[in-house]
């Protein structure tokens, strides 16, 4: 199993997947390679201090660097774990053929790997009105109303972005992480 995890720039949250996911992985005896990368990145940035400070502390080791997010990584990857909802979407904006690997960290651990139905209509309807703007049509008040309502319904997808926060910050974005990892390598080894 290839997996790539996404985040905004690759200097916080998702180094922090990748090096917490290669840990816990070698500790489990789960074969899987592990790489990421920034929709937003510039190649060659040394990763967040507090990002760094955690996976040291751990005793990870934090020599990595960002990646923009290329074709050759969404190729090799099996699966793509994005960090949030909007990294997700422009994944697949992207990369179309990329759909059906690509899903939000908490939403493939928590949803059993596919999107419930509140979270695939508030996507649908995102697109529509994504559409409607970039047609220079008027957007309904109501697609607002549905929005706002399915956004209420759907299952929290994001993991925070600690990104100028506090050492502290990014200990409660690297919980959240590990968390969500954890559920990952169970249902990894449940799938071989």
């Amino acid at each position: 199993m290839r997996i790539l995890f996404v985040c905004t720039g690759n200097t916080c949250r998702s180094p922090m997947a990748e090096g917490l996911f290669r840990d816990l992985a070698r500790k489990e005896g789960l074969e899987a390679e592990v790489r990421s990368a920034g929709v937003a990145a510039f190649d060659g940035d040394r990763i967040s201090r507090h990002s760094a400070t955690i996976l040291e502390q751990r005793g990870i080791p934090a020599d990595m660097s960002s990646s923009a997010l290329t074709k050759e990584h969404i190729a090799w990857a099996d699966l793509i774990l994005t960090m949030t909802l909007s990294h997700k979407r422009a994944v697949v904006q992207r990369h179309p053929d990329a759909i059906d690997k690509t899903y939000t960290l908490r939403e493939y651990v928590e949803q059993g790997g596919g999107s419930d139905d509140a979270l695939q209509a508030q996507e649908q309807l995102i697109a529509e009105m994504e559409l409607k703007r970039a047609l220079g049509q008027t957007i309904p008040a109501d697609d607002y109303s549905k929005l706002r309502d399915l956004q209420r319904r759907a299952p929290e997808t994001d993991i925070a972005d600690p990104f100028g926060g506090s050492l502290s910050t990014y200990q409660a974005a690297a919980q959240e992480i590990e968390a969500s990892l954890r559920k990952l390598i169970a249902k990894l080894r449940n799938q071989q």
